[in-house]
């Protein structure tokens, strides 16, 4: 039997608009594990090479890679879903990162969401990469609800192996995260750490600043383990530089206290 090691790492939006060199700058500096790449308009995120360059010179790992899978990144690697997916698991493969973070397919993207369920099991069993299925939320305007997700937003009822929980978006969904976590059970393999209010709008919140069990979660999944990553994924993009450094301590320092793990796995 080995302990699990479930590392901490930065994800490149949390340092949005600032970019992928910045990130790995400022997760060496303050103590992070690794970082999570967003593949994105920033062009060193869509290059495995470039992204090479950031490993050997800061020392850290990448730990996960985010598929262009986003309404604002439809154009990022071309408009074929899976080419995009695809793509993202070659860059995971090359750079030794363990874990591809998808969304669900988009509702207008019917022939994707088809084939989406089979096709992911067949990737992670090909290549051994696994692709967590990111929990998402219901559009809401003028009181309504809208089905943005096919085959849904809520990952737990669904064929995944693997799956990420991103608490902003549970608290967006008026999810329970608790009871999503343990449903999942062992296929909870990746967590974007964040926080909300219950607000519609999604708000990736510095964990411990809104209403999401953050430290429960964590201590939760230390006593149970968990085989993947912790990835802070929280907002910064209208704060100054050194309000930005102050929130990144901050979320991982409360993910580092409330994730200890204990006993052998």
């Amino acid at each position: 039997m080995s302990r699990v090691t479930t590392r901490i790492g930065l994800s490149t939006a949390s340092m949005y608009p600032e970019n992928c060199a910045a990130t790995f700058a400022t997760a060496g500096r303050l103590g992070y594990d690794g970082v999570e790449v967003m593949v994105w308009t920033d062009p060193v995120t869509q290059e495995a090479g470039a992204i090479q360059k950031l490993v050997d010179l800061h020392e850290l790992p990448v730990l996960s890679i985010h598929a262009p899978t986003l309404l604002l990144t439809q154009r990022v690697w071309g408009s074929d879903p899976w080419e995009k997916v695809d793509r993202s698991i070659d860059m995971a493969l090359t750079l030794g990162a363990p874990t591809v973070v998808v969304h669900p397919p988009f509702r207008w993207q019917r022939e994707y969401a088809a084939g989406f369920v089979d096709g992911l099991a067949l990737r992670e069993e090909d290549t051994g990469v696994q692709i967590a299925v990111e929990n998402m939320f219901p559009w809401r305007a003028r009181q309504r609800e809208m089905l943005a997700y096919l085959p849904h937003w809520d990952p737990v009822d669904q064929p995944y192996d693997h799956v990420t929980l991103d608490l902003s978006h549970t608290a967006t969904a008026g999810s329970d995260a608790m009871a999503m976590a343990r449903a999942l059970g062992e296929r909870l393999t990746h967590i974007h750490l964040a926080d909300g209010s219950g607000s519609p709008r999604d708000e990736h919140l510095v964990p411990g600043r809104g209403t999401q069990p953050c430290g429960e979660l964590l201590e939760l999944l230390a006593g149970n383990g968990i085989d993947g990553s912790i990835v802070v994924e929280v907002s910064t993009r209208r704060l100054p530089d050194e309000q930005r450094e102050l929130d990144l301590t901050t979320a991982l320092a409360f993910a580092r206290l409330h994730y200890a793990p204990v006993g052998l796995w």
